[in-house]
Formats: C-alpha cells, sequence, structure tokens
C-alpha cells in the first residue's frame, strides 16, 4: 500500500491542520505517525499530531482559528490543560479524527519547523520534519511503535545526517538523564 492509502481517512483533518497552520505563517508541521508513513514505512495510525511554534499566551487565537477551520476541542478544559501540557487536544469535527497539537519553544523544535519540507499527499501538500528531525521527536517519545518508526525510516533513507540525528538524541538524553534514548538507536545508526 503507498502511504496516502494508509492515511487517505486522514485527509480530511489534514487538510485542516494544513489550514490552520497557514494562519499561523506555516511556523509548524505535521509530526507523528502520519510523518512516519510518509518516511518510513507505511502503517496505520488514527490521529494527527503536529508541532506549532507558538507562545502559551497565543492559545486563545489559536483555538478561535482552529474553530473556524472545524477542529475542536476534546476537553472542556482544553486551554488549560494546553498551558500545562502544552499540548492543544483537538478532534476534526466532520470526521471525529483526534489532532494533537504541540506547542513548539526548544531550539530544536524551532530548528526542525525551520528545515521542514513539502510533502505531497495524494492532492494535499503537506510540511513535515526531515527524516532525520523525526528520528529525533521519535527517539524522544520512545515509545515501542517509536522505535520501530525509527528502524522503518533509518531502512529507508540510507543517507542520513547521521551526526545530526547523535549531536541532538544525545542532548535530549542528558538533559532528561535518560541515557536510553541514544544507546537504544546507536546500534541501527
Amino acid at each position: 500500500m503507498t502511504p496516502a492509502k494508509e492515511i487517505a481517512s486522514l485527509l480530511p483533518s489534514l487538510a485542516a491542520l494544513k489550514r490552520l497552520l497557514a494562519h499561523f505563517n506555516d511556523r509548524g508541521m505535521v509530526i507523528g505517525g502520519v510523518a512516519a508513513s510518509l518516511w518510513g514505512k507505511p502503517r496505520l495510525t488514527a490521529d494527527v499530531d503536529a508541532v506549532l511554534l507558538l507562545s502559551i499566551e497565543d492559545l486563545p487565537r489559536l483555538m478561535e482559528t482552529a474553530a473556524k477551520v472545524g477542529l475542536i476541542p476534546r476537553l472542556t478544559d482544553a486551554e488549560d490543560f494546553a498551558r500545562r501540557r502544552r499540548v492543544l487536544l483537538l478532534r476534526h469535527q466532520e470526521s471525529g479524527i483526534d489532532v494533537d497539537i504541540s506547542l513548539g519553544i526548544l531550539p530544536f523544535e524551532v530548528e526542525a519547523v525551520e528545515r521542514s519540507v513539502i510533502r505531497k499527499v495524494g492532492r494535499l501538500a503537506i510540511r513535515l520534519p526531515t527524516p532525520e528531525d523525526l528520528i529525533i521527536f521519535k527517539a524522544v517519545a520512545h515509545r515501542p511503535q517509536d522505535l520501530l518508526d525509527i528502524q522503518a525510516i533509518i531502512n529507508a533513507h540510507p543517507k542520513l545526517d547521521r551526526e545530526r540525528i547523535k549531536h541532538w538524541v544525545q542532548d535530549f538524553a542528558q538533559a532528561l538523564e535518560m541515557s536510553e534514548l541514544w544507546n537504544d538507536i546507536a546500534d541501527w545508526l
């Protein structure tokens, strides 16, 4: 199956997210399972994840704009939750697909958005992290599915900038005091 077929059910929610990101000067991108399917091995994913470079102070405007494109809060206290966790939990009203938007602020997130690339999915062009930056995001998340996604991305992209990945993953491993972030993927690179 092509990646577009794997995520076809997500296209309406991706289109809404794309419209939302455009309102914020495209200072965001799709990450998570959708990006992993497009850069690595196609797999099923039930939601859409994104990162958006945005201040907590802009949350009211983000929520208002999200509603205009059909993305509504999943929680009654969505703004308060987002202020505490830096993640706005939305749902695409038409399709019922969950859309999670992380509010990026870290230097790596800023750099990853600046380096992001456009990838076509059917007739929709979406912004994605580079394969290297997606590996870094996934290494930090570090769930079993993330590790599988990392292996698939590495297999699909033999000419990765391994030094970039090593630099950022080791930085996160040190900051979080979690050496396994790097140790668990080092041999694959």
